[in-house]
C-alpha cells in the first residue's frame, strides 16, 4: 500500500482541494473523527492529523465518520480498470456488491468465488489497503447504512436489511460499537424535488469529482433521447428515465430522476416507490451511467493535446441491452432517424408504465415505456421485427442480438468478441457496446470516420502552429487508458452536418 505523504495531504487539507476527495480521509485525533479533504469545519492543526487511504483504514484506526462532510458520500478513488488487474481490488468489488445488494455472504465463499483460500485473500487484501477484508465489509455496510438513515425514511428494519447486517440487534450494536452514538442521531428530514416533478420525495446524494462539463453531457443524452423513455431537460439539469431492474422471480419497473448540481458538485436522484428497495445497486449503476467516478483533472493531462476534454464524461448505459440494439439500430442512418427507429421499437414491442408517480406532463401524452426485453425481440420473426423501418438483414441482426444477449459472457471485452459473431455486428458496433454498456474508457473505435477525420484535421492545424515542422501528428496510442473520452471530444469538434449515427 503506497504510503501518503502528510505534508502533501495536509496542504490540500488546508486548500480544500476537491480533487484529492475519496482518494484519502483525514483522521483528527483531538476529535476521535475522521472527514472528506473537503469538509468545511475548522481546520485541525497539523499534529493532530492522521491521513488514511480509505474509509475502512480510519475506522480501524479508531475513528469514527464525520457527521458534516459524511464520508460514505466520497467519490471513489479506484477505476474499473484497476479493479480488473488486481486480485485485492477484485475482492474489493464483490464486497462492494455485497453491500450494494444487501447480502451476506462469508469471507470463504468470496475466497471460493476468487479461487484461492481464505487466508490468501486476507493476505492481499491487508497488504493492498491496511485491513482485513472482514472489517473493510463492515466499514461499509455501515456506512451504507448511515447514508440511508440519512437520505431516506425508511424504518430501521429495512435500513439493516439493505445494508446486509440481517437483524436490527445486530446493526445496532456495531453502529453503537463504532459510532458510540444511536442511529437516530444521523436522521434528518428529507426534502422533495423543488419543482414538484412527481417523484417520491425520498433522494439521495451522488457526489462527484469537478468539474464537470454539463452542457457536454446533457447535449450527447438529449439528442439520443428516445420519448416515452427518457427525459432531458437542459433548463433544469435534469435528467428521468424508465427502469427495468431485475429481482428474485420477476422484474422491478418504475422511473428515476437525477438532478445535476454543478455548483455543489453532487447530483440528487430520486426513484419512483417500486425501485427503493433497490437504491443501493441502482445508486451505482446512475453513477455508471453518468460517470461520476470519473477523475477528470487525470483525463484531462493524459489528453492534454485535445481542446474540450476537461470535465468529459462517457455516458454509459442504465441497460446494456438498450445500448447494444441502439446500436445495431444506428448503423448507415442518422443520429434522428436512429432514434425515430429506436421509438417505434419501443411503442411495438416495449411495455407502458402505468405508476401513480409517472408525471402525464413530462412524459408526453404517450405516458412513460419501459425499452424492450431480450425475451421480447427474441421471439418476433424478423419480418415482424422489420416493420418498425428495418431492412431486413438489420432486422435479422436484431433478433440474433436479443437471442444470444442472455448468454453473452459477462466479461466485458469477452463479450465484445462474442457480439463480433453475431450477424451483421462488426468491430465498430462491438466496441462500441463495449464502450458505452461497461463502460470502457479505453476504446478506440476502429474505423470511425469521424474520429479519423478530425484526428486529421487536428494535425494538421497542430503541424502549422507548431514551431518544429517536423513533430510526429497526433497518436491515439498515447491516450490510453482514455481513448474513449477522446473519442467524445473528437466527435464534439465535428461539424454540426449530417452524420453517421453514434446511437
Amino acid at each position: 500500500m503506497q504510503a501518503l505523504d502528510p505534508a502533501a495531504c495536509y496542504a490540500a487539507l488546508q486548500a480544500r482541494d476537491a480533487r484529492f476527495d475519496g482518494h484519502w480521509f483525514t483522521g483528527v485525533t483531538s476529535t476521535g473523527v475522521y472527514c472528506r479533504p473537503i469538509c468545511r469545519v475548522r481546520t485541525p492543526k497539523a499534529h493532530n492529523c492522521r491521513f488514511f487511504p480509505h474509509a475502512a483504514a480510519a475506522e480501524a484506526a479508531g475513528f469514527r465518520p464525520c457527521l458534516k462532510c459524511r464520508p460514505e458520500l466520497a467519490p471513489r478513488a479506484f477505476s474499473v480498470m484497476e479493479s480488473s488487474r488486481s486480485l485485492a481490488h477484485a475482492a474489493r468489488e464483490r464486497l462492494d456488491a455485497q453491500v450494494r445488494q444487501g447480502q451476506t455472504d462469508s469471507m470463504d465463499a468470496l475466497a471460493d468465488a476468487l479461487g484461492i483460500t481464505a487466508r490468501h485473500l486476507r493476505r492481499v487484501f491487508e497488504q493492498a489497503f491496511g485491513v482485513s477484508p472482514s472489517a473493510y465489509l463492515q466499514t461499509q455496510r455501515l456506512l451504507a447504512a448511515k447514508q440511508l438513515l440519512t437520505d431516506t425514511n425508511w424504518p430501521l428494519a429495512d435500513v439493516a436489511l439493505r445494508a446486509g447486517f440481517g437483524s436490527v440487534r445486530r446493526f445496532q450494536e456495531v453502529w453503537q460499537q463504532h459510532y458510540r452514538l444511536p442511529p437516530s442521531r444521523v436522521r434528518r428530514a428529507v426534502r422533495p424535488l423543488a419543482d414538484g416533478a412527481c417523484v417520491s420525495d425520498r433522494a439521495l446524494t451522488l457526489p462527484y469529482r469537478p468539474p464537470l462539463a454539463l452542457e457536454a453531457l446533457l447535449s450527447f443524452l438529449a439528442v439520443r433521447a428516445v420519448p416515452g423513455v427518457e427525459v432531458v431537460d437542459r433548463d433544469r439539469a435534469t435528467l428521468r428515465r424508465t427502469v427495468r431492474w431485475p429481482t428474485q422471480g420477476g422484474e422491478a419497473r418504475g422511473t428515476l430522476t437525477v438532478r445535476l448540481d454543478p455548483e455543489q458538485h453532487r447530483a440528487r436522484l430520486w426513484l419512483s416507490d417500486p425501485l427503493w428497495p433497490h437504491a443501493p445497486e441502482l445508486q451505482a449503476q446512475v453513477r455508471q451511467w453518468l460517470d461520476l467516478d470519473a477523475d477528470p483533472t487525470a483525463i484531462a493531462q493524459r489528453l492534454h493535446a485535445l481542446p474540450g476534454v476537461l470535465g468529459l464524461r462517457l455516458p454509459g448505459a442504465m441497460d446494456g441491452f438498450e445500448i447494444a440494439v441502439r446500436a445495431v439500430l444506428g448503423q448507415q442512418v442518422s443520429v434522428a432517424a436512429a432514434t425515430t427507429l429506436a421509438t417505434r421499437l419501443v411503442r411495438r414491442f416495449g411495455q407502458p408504465l402505468d405508476t401513480l408517480d409517472a408525471c402525464q406532463s413530462i412524459w408526453g401524452p404517450n405516458g412513460p415505456w419501459c425499452f424492450p426485453t431480450p425475451e421480447a425481440l427474441a421471439r418476433p420473426a424478423p419480418e415482424v421485427l422489420a416493420t418498425i423501418g428495418l431492412p431486413q438483414r438489420r432486422a435479422a441482426s436484431l433478433q440474433a442480438l436479443a437471442r444470444a444477449w442472455p448468454s453473452l459472457p459477462a466479461d466485458p471485452k469477452a463479450r465484445q468478441a462474442a457480439l463480433q459473431q453475431l450477424p451483421g455486428i462488426g468491430p465498430w458496433t462491438a466496441a462500441y457496446v463495449h464502450m458505452r454498456a461497461t463502460p470502457w474508457p479505453d476504446v478506440l473505435l476502429p474505423g470511425d470516420l469521424i474520429v479519423k477525420r478530425q484526428l486529421e484535421r487536428w494535425s494538421a492545424q497542430v503541424a502549422a502552429e507548431s514551431p518544429n515542422p517536423t513533430a510526429a501528428p497526433l497518436n491515439p496510442e498515447h491516450w490510453a487508458p482514455y481513448r474513449s473520452y477522446a473519442t467524445l471530444a473528437l466527435w464534439r469538434m465535428d461539424t454540426p452536418a449530417p452524420t453517421l449515427a453514434k446511437p
